[in-house]
């Protein structure tokens, strides 16, 4: 997904597993399109005495896009953001975002092609914000997800000026897959937000492990993980 202002947008987002909140964890990912490898993507988060802090970096080099995103973020013992630092770059064009809480709103500020713009957005809660290719932010929505019971989520989505859209979520039946050669029992959730649907398959302890993108034939895949089968199911399970 390309949500930065100097690209197409795409539409990532997850939630779902057991009810537990984000733990200092860090994974890596490969990027693929059609099964072959376009790039990488990596996160870490790490406990603070006021929350988490989490960083993401991403890289994607094929025909028609060189693509590079890194990602800081303030979150708050319930994972709730609190600042956010993004710098990326396009085919060449750079970006830099700076977004946090300001009094009842969201603040964003971006800069790309010569222009700033700022924009104030609706302030919520269970708001994620979702940067291209960005498994950090999926995991954050995991755990805002298990939180929540599945409710109240948002995207924060830094596409031109910048909005916020409501991320409705859909419970398919666990699949299996392995983890570094280990039987693993798999989450299945089907998130949509802004029109567009994205598989997220979660492991026991909540850990992001695959994202399939509404893109056609991208995926977000943790190292080591391998899904079985890769179908998806025909419809989703009864709430």
């Amino acid at each position: 997904m390309f949500l930065l202002p100097v690209a197409e947008a795409f539409a990532l987002t997850a939630a779902m597993a057991p009810p537990v909140a984000a733990v200092a964890q860090s994974a890596s990912f490969e990027i693929a399109q059609h099964g072959l490898a376009v790039g990488t993507a990596s996160f870490n988060f790490t406990r603070t005495t006021s929350g988490f802090d989490s960083t993401s970096l991403v890289k994607v080099r094929m025909e028609g896009l060189d693509y590079a995103l890194s990602k800081n973020e303030e979150l708050s013992p319930a994972n709730e953001l609190l600042h956010v630092q993004v710098s990326a770059t396009v085919n060449g064009d750079a970006v830099r975002i700076e977004a946090k809480p300001d009094a009842a709103q969201f603040l964003m500020s971006t800069s790309a092609r010569g222009k700033t713009s700022t924009t104030r957005l609706d302030l919520h809660k269970g708001a994620a914000f979702l940067a291209d290719f960005d498994p950090g932010a999926l995991q954050t929505l995991l755990a805002l997800a298990a939180a929540q019971n599945n409710r109240g989520l948002w995207a924060i989505l830094p596409k031109q000026a910048g909005s916020i859209e409501p991320v409705q979520l859909a419970t398919y039946a666990d699949q299996q897959g392995t983890l570094d050669g280990k039987p693993i029992a798999v989450h299945h959730l089907v998130a949509t937000v802004a029109g567009a649907n994205t598989d997220l398959f979660s492991g026991p302890e909540n850990q992001l492990l695959q994202a399939e993108l509404p893109q056609e034939g991208f995926a977000l895949i943790c190292k080591g993980f391998v899904l079985n089968p890769s179908a998806r199911p025909e419809a989703p399970r009864a709430e």
